[in-house]
């Protein structure tokens, strides 16, 4: 599969370097100076994934994410930002961005994120494609939580709940093991599937989730904290 990748970066130096890189391994690779060039670029071509700036000019990347989920995108979004940029991370996340990577960075860093989210990415699509003919459906349910691995949807008292595959991937993982603690380092090693380096990510993510999936995110029914331990889905 030739996977589409979008650089969505004002630095042109930057653009062009990381450019060179992935089409080095084989990626097809789009560029965009701001959000504004960013979202044109998506709405004409097929995106598999988006390395995505936050500082840019007319529209940043924070309200580009918003714009880009907005519009039903699922494809995974890797956002970057300078160290001093520590809340725009945050925001970016709870925007729908998958991950971050903090400048300056090395080339083999980028590389491995992007390599592993289109791996995950690819298999998340595989899974909407639907299950195979004859196979009994794999449905999850907790309460009026219902999440169904096959068709990758998610069910609230029989209404839909839109993810992003990383957000799945999660709820999914925690659904399949009701009551059981996983730790934030074994989220992102079974998730990402590489060893856990930095779990901050794993903390929005499951704001997120909750933000989607609780009546109250405050006092969850479905999606508890083990403080200290972990995270875990809530035997009913």
């Amino acid at each position: 599969m030739d996977y589409h990748i979008l650089i969505v970066e004002d630095d042109k130096d930057i653009r062009e370097g990381i450019e060179i890189y992935l089409k080095n391994q084989g990626y097809i690779v789009f560029q965009a100076a701001d959000g504004v060039e960013g979202l044109s670029v998506i709405e004409k071509e097929t995106i598999h994934l988006a390395i995505v700036d936050v500082m840019m000019p007319r529209m940043d990347g924070i309200n580009m994410m918003m714009r880009v989920r907005e519009l039903g995108y699922e494809f995974p979004v890797i956002m970057l930002s300078a160290k001093s940029e520590e809340v725009d991370k945050i925001m970016g996340l709870n925007m729908g961005a998958d991950d971050y990577v903090t400048k300056p960075f090395t080339t083999m860093e980028l590389l491995a994120r992007v390599n592993s989210h289109l791996r995950r990415y690819s298999r998340f699509l595989e899974m909407k494609d639907g299950q195979k003919a004859g196979d009994e459906e794999r449905v999850y349910t907790i309460g009026g939580l219902e999440v169904h691995e096959d068709t990758v949807e998610v069910f609230l008292d029989g209404n839909p709940v839109k993810l992003t595959p990383t957000e799945f991937k999660i709820l999914l993982l925690l659904i399949k093991s009701p009551g059981r603690v996983y730790s934030a380092e074994e989220i992102y090693e079974r998730v990402w599937n590489e060893q856990a380096i930095n779990t901050d990510t794993i903390m929005v993510h499951v704001r997120k989730i909750r933000e989607k999936i609780e009546m109250n995110p405050r006092e969850p029914k479905y999606l508890k904290v083990v403080w200290g331990v972990g995270y875990k889905i809530d035997k009913q």
